[in-house]
């Protein structure tokens, strides 16, 4: 059985989708990252970078949430594009581009937002900028399409609403409406049984709620460091 370490937020929620998707059973092992728990070193010797997700299937240990999804779509062959080159190339692209842009951006847009400490106008300025930048990208990939790629519902449709639930904390709460094929996208995942019972997992453990000064230094440790 796969044991999955994970929290509620965007990168371990898509691993969730996938694995409900997928119809494979896991084991919950969660990792409260406002205390600090991804730092441990029974964690950090299952994934080095102390983020969540990971899994461990059968000794296989995967981290990284792209490439956990990459990895059981090719363990159960189910929802890639398509086996040509093509289809593939296309896929990986568009993963990566979730990967290495969308989540990264937003990420760093709504640390800047919400969390960094003053002054951070520039960083806020630059992060919603690009944040933005690469939903209009989405936007437009998504307007007059079905999916991200090919024809069919694939991990990298699990890979976009895994962010694109956030959108109103990345961006601002009008900013849904300046991205309505996403809106169109994310409402139809919402409404998979599969996404249901993924979202469910907020039932399943109590995370701490309280963004206090010992979460902000779990989260950001270098906010504690002193310089000189």
């Amino acid at each position: 059985m796969i044991k999955f370490y994970y929290n509620l937020a965007p990168n371990p929620m898509k691993v969730a989708l996938c694995l409900e998707e997928m119809g494979l059973k896991y084991e919950l092992a969660p990792v409260d990252t406002r205390k600090g728990e991804q730092h441990a070193p029974a964690y950090l010797a299952i994934n080095p970078n102390a983020k969540v997700p990971a899994i461990v299937d059968d000794g296989a240990t995967v981290f990284d949430s792209n490439a956990i999804l990459l990895y059981l779509a090719e363990k159960t062959g189910q929802f890639l594009p398509g086996t040509s080159l093509k289809a593939r190339g296309e896929m990986l692209s568009w993963l990566m581009f979730v990967a290495s842009g969308i989540g990264p951006y937003s990420g760093q847009a709504v640390h800047f937002r919400n969390f960094a400490p003053e002054p951070k106008e520039y960083a806020v300025n630059r992060y919603t900028f690009e944040a933005e930048r690469h939903w209009g990208i989405l936007e437009a990939r998504l307007a007059g399409r079905r999916y991200m790629v090919g024809d069919g519902y694939s991990i990298v449709d699990m890979a976009v609403w895994g962010w694109s639930r956030l959108i109103p904390f990345v961006l601002g709460p009008e900013a849904p409406a300046r991205f309505p094929s996403v809106q169109r996208h994310l409402a139809e995942i919402n409404a998979r049984p599969a996404a249901v019972r993924a979202l469910a997992l907020k039932d399943k453990h109590a995370f701490k709620a309280e963004m206090d000064e010992a979460a902000k230094l779990a989260m950001f440790p270098h906010l504690g460091r002193k310089a000189g």
